[in-house]
């Protein structure tokens, strides 16, 4: 039989190793609160900084739509000037449960505008919503409009209906609204009034 011998190993004595393990803890974290106080105050100063910075770029937003919208309103006086400005506008009586599918409209027997409606633009319509639907330039004097409407009526037949009427251009500009009204009536449901 073989006798085996323990060997013990002595370590050279380490200071640190027989510290409470909750003075090592405190002093890990007292030297991580510092970092993160440093931390914490670099993202105050940051989000400061950041919030000049959008109230800036607000700013910037701002007097840009108001640029444009001063530019547009330039524009338009330029092309439509008003002696000659005329403008369109398209309305659907409140009472009225028709479809409306399509707006054709001729100035002097020139072809203006034509128009398909979505749904969205219907309901606006039959909400009281108003359209623009032409904006151009006519000399002053007497001038024919004619109007065509296509759609559906409640009970699902399809209509269309034709109107013709004559209105007078002045210096000013002149506003003309086209009213549907009892489509079921054919050109009888369109109304031509002045604004």
């Amino acid at each position: 039989m073989t006798r085996c011998n323990a060997i013990r190993v002595f370590e050279p004595e380490r200071p640190w190793a027989r510290k409470p393990l909750g003075v090592i803890w405190a002093v890990a974290i007292c030297l991580c609160g510092g970092f993160l106080s440093d931390s914490i105050a670099a993202q105050d100063l940051s989000r400061e900084q950041m919030k000049g910075l959008d109230e800036q770029v607000q700013e910037i937003k701002s007097d840009v739509l108001s640029i444009a919208a001063e530019l547009n309103g330039l524009e338009e006086r330029l092309l439509y000037p008003s002696n000659t400005q005329v403008a369109v506008f398209v309305s659907l009586d409140r009472a009225e449960d028709a479809r409306l599918d399509a707006v054709q409209i001729a100035i002097d027997g020139a072809p203006v505008a034509h128009h398909i409606y979505s749904f969205k633009e219907l309901e606006a319509l039959q909400e009281g919503g108003v359209q623009r639907i032409y904006t151009g330039n006519i000399s002053t004097g007497n001038h024919d409009i004619d109007i065509s409407v296509i759609g559906k009526l409640s009970n699902g037949e399809d209509f269309s209906a034709n109107a013709s009427f004559s209105f007078t251009k002045g210096v000013e500009p002149k506003l003309v609204d086209v009213t549907l009204a009892d489509l079921r009536a054919g050109s009888t449901g369109i109304r031509l009034g002045e604004w």
